[in-house]
């Protein structure tokens, strides 16, 4: 059992909000995912420039002169955000894979958590109130986000196993469920070039995605073939650099709720995870339907 929030944003008036909303979607969730708790925000662009936002268990030693170390080996200026554990690298996205190369050569300790212009991603073990207090995500401004509260069933609470779980740029997934094929699906997928971090199912299901979309796909192709190729019981939330999707598998057991005004599309594993969004008394609010697609771009 998990919790699962998610937010697009129609009425960019709301984008400063956007965390503040999030915030509150997310801790109302605890109780169905108090072990860990994670969010993806996607900002605002930054003239061109790339993002990669990175974990640490030992932020004071792994952070200190990581700007000028990356720095003086790429001939380039990286700037780097400080946050708890997490830190926001900002380069020309010229020089974003020789970051990436240059990470996992000097730096092995340090996880990338996303990459991409816009997105952020932040998640860590702890209860999802503590996690959004660490990261300051109530302050944090954009045009949509998703996130997630853990329980863990089938593997270890760590922080690369919680969710959002990304797999490539500006693109992320949540996942309230189990798939029963990740196994055979992940040989496969790296066959096809695609590498993971972990043994965990929603990192397949991430994975799937991010490669269907590679080939040519939008996200609305690439959740229908999941339809087909993804066995189990989920409900997946996932963002694009300009998309949010949402889908559930043919039997759609895992709870699921949303609403939709003029302003906003948001989801919830439970209708009280919205009720404080702003004209949610006016809201179109329906559950989704199994087995179909749906999703909005900008």
């Amino acid at each position: 059992m998990c919790g699962i929030v998610g937010l697009f944003l129609k009425d960019r008036t709301l984008e400063p909000e956007l965390g503040s909303m999030l915030t509150d979607m997310l801790v109302t969730m605890s109780d169905r995912g108090p072990d860990s708790a994670g969010i993806a925000i996607y900002g605002d662009p930054n003239n061109g420039r790339m993002k990669i936002t990175v974990q640490s268990d030992d932020p004071n030693v792994d952070f200190d002169a990581l700007a000028s170390t990356l720095g003086a080996r790429l001939g380039t200026t990286i700037a780097v955000h400080l946050k708890d554990t997490h830190a926001v690298l900002e380069m020309d996205k010229r020089h974003g894979d020789a970051v990436r190369a240059c990470l996992a050569e000097t730096n092995p300790d340090i996880r990338i958590m996303s990459t991409g212009e816009l997105i952020e991603i932040y998640k860590e073990v702890g209860l999802p109130k503590d996690v959004a207090a660490r990261f300051d995500i109530a302050g944090m401004r954009g045009s949509h986000g998703i996130g997630h509260t853990r329980m863990a069933t089938e593997s270890a609470v760590t922080t690369m196993g919680a969710h959002p779980f990304s797999t490539g740029a500006d693109q992320c997934l949540v996942h309230n469920g189990s798939l029963s094929n990740h196994n055979s699906l992940r040989r496969r997928l790296i066959r096809e070039g695609m590498a993971f971090e972990t043994q965990n199912d929603t990192e397949v299901a991430a994975a799937y995605l991010t490669h269907k979309m590679q080939n040519g796909s939008n996200l609305g192709e690439a959740l229908e073939a999941g339809l087909e190729d993804l066995d189990g019981f989920f409900t997946f939330v996932v963002g694009t650099r300009n998309g949010f999707g949402v889908v559930r598998d043919p039997i759609a057991c895992k709870p699921a709720v949303m609403a939709e005004t003029q302003q906003y599309v948001a989801f919830g594993s439970e209708y009280r995870a919205l009720v404080n969004l702003p004209g949610i008394e006016g809201a179109r609010v329906w559950e989704p339907e199994p087995a179909t697609v749906y999703f909005w771009e900008h």
